[in-house]
């Protein structure tokens, strides 16, 4: 089994090396992570300046770009083989409900999913890396499960996990999820440059909104694992038929409906 990791807290970060650790023996495990923190980059593509490749004294390789770049440069060049897993994380926090659309874990994993492979995004809950150990032995096992049941290197899949940060005799089992819901992120924040302009700081993520059971908010409140499979169609396709008398109309032009 041969498995790329990223991430997008930087390939230094604990939780990239706790699952290199974790996987390395049960897989031959390449590393291509973003040099810097690249949280809440999403799928974003560098595509208006040179991307630069350099290797960690540890092996793991960096690129100064987002999370999504390395992936799309390890299965494009930077790698003379196709991965048969890519796994993206552990990240420092919780990546459920609407946090998956700016996540750069699920960024890179997405990635990965797009180029035809089976890929897992792995968070922590908490931000504290606590029990960071138990949550790599949680992915090991489930990757393990996943190469048994033969989903690895099969047709692509995508799966977002996020696991509470709890000792492994204290964690539940894993559950099966839908995303949840968050309220509005909370007002941006100002401030004032020392050359008197405003500064304008991202307020934090809203809380749960949608937290009932089943979703993935409900499941880690528990001590559970959620496991949420993901897919990239944004069609909404539920309001096809809804939209169809608008479209029509547009198609008239203003003034012939």
């Amino acid at each position: 089994m041969r498995i790329l990791i990223s991430n997008d807290d930087g390939f230094q970060a604990p939780g990239i090396v706790a699952l290199y650790e974790a996987l390395k023996d049960i897989a031959d495990v390449e590393v291509v992570a973003p040099e810097h923190n690249n949280s809440a980059k999403s799928n974003a593509l560098t595509l208006h300046s040179p991307l630069y490749v350099h290797q960690a004294s540890n092996g793991f390789r960096y690129v100064n770009g987002t999370p999504a770049d390395c992936v799309h440069i390890a299965l494009t060049g930077l790698l003379d083989y196709r991965p048969d897993l890519v796994v993206s994380g552990i990240n420092n926090g919780a990546n459920m409900g609407d946090d998956t659309i700016y996540s750069g874990t699920v960024g890179a994993a997405m990635e990965g999913y797009l180029f035809g492979i089976p890929s897992i995004a792995f968070s922590q809950v908490q931000r504290d890396w606590l029990h960071l150990d138990a949550a790599a032995l949680k992915a090991r096992e489930m990757v393990l499960q996943m190469s048994e049941q033969n989903l690895v290197g099969s047709q692509a899949w995508l799966l977002n996990v996020n696991i509470p940060n709890l000792p492994s005799e204290q964690m539940g089992r894993v559950k099966l999820c839908r995303l949840g819901r968050r309220h509005a992120a909370e007002p941006v924040i100002t401030q004032k440059s020392p050359r008197g302009e405003t500064m304008y700081w991202i307020g934090a993520a809203g809380a749960a909104k949608d937290d009932a059971d089943g979703t993935d908010f409900h499941a880690t409140m528990q001590g559970h694992i959620a496991m949420t499979p993901l897919k990239v169609d944004l069609t909404d396709h539920d309001h096809l038929s809804y939209w169809a008398q608008t479209a029509s109309k547009l198609s008239m032009g203003a003034g012939q409906a």
